[in-house]
């Protein structure tokens, strides 16, 4: 039976939303009340309300005091920890952490594992809609924690196949590009490059992932900046596995990506 996983809000934040919305309507205090005192948008108080973001100690605090609540409100800090991933990629996320095999094709980005801190930040402080500091360092440092994925043991076998284009971008420097030349001297990581001149259909469909967990499941993910998709389902997995079969085949092999990407980081 193929399983499909849909990521949502975790329960605290709507929880939390819930509340905050319930004493903030029964202190008869706006959302631009609240948002003032604060210091975020009503919009931003909005989604906190509706547990797509995380109400924060800030807006818990404020929202205490305009409420009289008497520390009820203020009192949920304890409970609301900031998550790690957007909602949506929670449960991606977790089966990565189990995962023995990792097999990974990204036509734009350098993929998760292998960012350096310098690129996740600049990937991630350039996200539509922004993201205040505090999200942005929490999701830079939970991204970094991810490269444990090359080191942990049991040794996991991770391949990696990145198009030209995840390379050319303005964020990748000398730095990302010496890392990937490192991790990928690891006997358990294998990167291989698809140069332009080699790009066949296939590899214009956008990114995909595929796993394989402890108790030998396999998933297939992909994802796209509105929504993503995890299943177990028998004919996404063949497809996958087909279509990233045939974009290994024409990318360029593990020492001719190795010299490869030298020679980009050499040109800067």
């Amino acid at each position: 039976m193929s399983v499909q996983y849909n990521s949502s809000s975790p329960g605290t934040w709507r929880y939390g939303g819930n509340q905050l919305k319930r004493w903030r309507t029964k202190a008869s205090v706006s959302r631009e009340e609240l948002g003032a005192a604060s210091n975020y948008a009503p919009d931003t108080i909005k989604a906190m309300e509706q547990g797509v973001r995380m109400p924060t100690a800030r807006v818990l605090d404020a929202a205490d005091e305009l409420c009289h609540a008497e520390g009820l409100l203020s009192a949920a800090k304890d409970y609301l920890k900031a998550e790690k991933f957007p909602a949506r990629a929670q449960d991606f996320m977790l089966h990565e952490r189990e995962a023995i095999n990792v097999w990974w094709y990204e036509p734009l980005l350098v993929p998760g594992p292998l960012q350096t801190e310098s690129y996740a930040r600049k990937l991630i402080g350039n996200h539509v809609p922004p993201l205040d500091e505090e999200t942005i360092d929490e999701r830079v440092a939970a991204r970094l924690e991810r490269q444990e994925i090359h080191t942990r043991k049991p040794l996991v076998g991770c391949s990696y196949v990145l198009f030209e284009a995840a390379l050319r971008s303005p964020y990748v420097c000398q730095e990302q590009l010496q890392q990937l030349l490192e991790v990928g001297r690891r006997h358990n990581v294998s990167i291989q490059l698809l140069p332009f001149g080699r790009a066949m259909t296939a590899a214009l469909h956008g990114q995909m992932v595929l796993l394989e967990t402890r108790d030998h499941e396999r998933l297939a993910y992909t994802e796209a900046p509105s929504a993503s998709q995890l299943t177990t389902d028998p004919g996404v997995m063949s497809d996958q596995t087909e279509r990233l079969s045939m974009i290994r085949t024409m990318a360029l092999d593990p020492d001719e990506s190795a010299r490869f990407i030298k020679r980009m980081a050499d040109e800067l």
